[in-house]
């Protein structure tokens, strides 16, 4: 489990530098455990497993200043939880994510989030998608892939992206370059 936590962690360190996340930037995380232990994703649901790598993602988010939303599972279809102050007027949805429908690791978010909420949507600055999970739907509409050196948490490929704003104006526009 200390090495799940330490990938974990190098993960989420790389992600940021690569992605240039700031304080108040919102991460989705998309989670199978059932990959990280070896198993296909949706057969294997470990909440210890959901509990290390989310103890993982939280503490280094929070270190950073980063907000953070974790996707539920298709039978939660792909619902977002996170907290009321990162969605103040979003439209909340009523239901407490599982380990069979929600999954682990948004069960682990539900509980261990200071003030829980679950939304249908969320539009992230970054995410990243451990075990093939799916996050684009949640991600702005300009996601940019990253390749990560470290893109392995237990036995899951750990996938990556960030977004940009988009680029309008043609061929005589002039571009912000911190913004690309």
């Amino acid at each position: 489990m200390d090495k799940l936590f330490e990938q974990t962690t190098v993960v989420m360190k790389e992600l940021g530098e690569k992605a240039k996340l700031k304080a108040g930037d919102i991460v989705v995380v998309g989670c199978s455990t059932s990959e990280i232990i070896g198993s296909k994703i949706g057969t294997n649901s470990s909440p210890e497993v959901a509990g290390v790598v989310f103890d993982a993602i939280y503490e280094y988010a929070k270190k950073m200043g980063w907000s953070l939303a974790f996707q539920c599972c298709e039978h939660l279809n792909r619902a977002i939880v996170t907290q009321k102050n990162v969605v103040p007027d979003s439209e909340l949805v009523n239901v407490v994510p599982q380990p069979k429908a929600g999954g682990s690791m948004a069960t682990q978010a539900y509980l261990k989030f200071e003030n829980p909420v679950v939304v249908e949507e969320i539009r992230a600055d970054a995410g990243i998608d451990i075990g093939f999970t799916l996050i684009g739907m949640h991600l702005k509409k300009v996601a940019v892939p990253l390749r990560l050196e470290n893109n392995k948490i237990g036995e899951a490929t750990v996938l990556a992206a960030r977004t940009r704003p988009k680029f309008i104006g043609g061929c005589r526009a002039e571009y912000n370059q911190e913004l690309l």
